[in-house]
């Protein structure tokens, strides 16, 4: 339990009358890759934002490395080292590629509390742009002159530059051309590699279960799968029914 990074309970989150989750029990390990998926509609952004407390639950706890942050504004949850990636990425538009990178960088941790494991190292400013080299190219382009592809480096490049110990990615590559999509992947497995938990959701479920150590499908608010990749693609009457393949 020390290495559980995130911790929800029983969350039941509302729009208005509107009841999204329904006793969501949710969890991420140190180290460990989330795959989150369902059909649209389903209640995975609504949970990504309620873990965030963008959108409070109603009832239930969300914990952080054991504090609970019920109650607790935004920025703090990001400050015990979650980074959120939005669906509409949520970059500066009026700020160069350097200065939205720069701006978020916020050193490593180095109590006892940090992340640990093989290859672990801090995301600076440098190894932001080894990994993406397309932002190198284009670091005093505006963010608005960028393209859809390239925000979404930028915005997880921004992310890595807070030195997470959770990095979480609505809609990883939502919207992209297959040869961007490819390379955001292949980003994926470098910052599972780096030893950086993450939760992943994206409609590319194949993509998703070869990142992913565990994989849960939410319909309409409440778990329905929880399990290994292995498991999941070995159950084809659950990705019929819950993903329509």
């Amino acid at each position: 339990m020390s290495d559980l990074l995130i911790q929800a309970q029983e969350l039941n989150t509302y729009y208005g009358a509107s009841h999204i989750l329904r006793g969501v029990n949710f969890s991420v390990g140190r180290g460990e890759t989330i795959g989150l998926m369902g059909r649209n509609g389903m209640g995975k952004s609504t949970l990504l934002k309620t873990l965030m407390n963008i959108v409070p639950p109603r009832s239930g706890t969300v914990a952080i490395k054991g504090q609970r942050m019920n109650g607790r504004p935004t920025f703090e949850v990001a400050q015990m080292g979650i980074a959120y990636v939005p669906e509409g990425r949520g970059i500066f538009g009026n700020l160069s590629v350097k200065e939205n990178l720069v701006m978020a960088a916020r050193a490593s941790k180095t109590s006892a509390g940090a992340s640990s494991g093989a290859g672990q190292r801090e995301w600076t400013y440098e190894r932001v742009l080894e990994t993406f080299p397309r932002l190198k190219e284009r670091l005093g382009h505006g963010g608005q002159q960028l393209s859809g592809g390239e925000q979404q480096m930028l915005t997880i490049g921004r992310a890595l530059m807070t030195n997470p110990d959770v990095l979480i990615l609505d809609e990883a590559t939502e919207g992209l051309a297959p040869l961007i999509a490819r390379d955001i992947w292949r980003i994926c497995s470098l910052i599972k590699e780096s030893g950086i938990s993450s939760i992943i959701v994206d409609k590319n479920w194949k993509h998703v279960t070869q990142i992913a150590d565990r994989n849960i499908i939410l319909v309409k608010g409440q778990v329905v799968f929880e399990g290994s990749s292995t498991t999941l693609l070995n159950d084809t009457s659950v990705l019929a029914q819950h993903l329509g393949v």
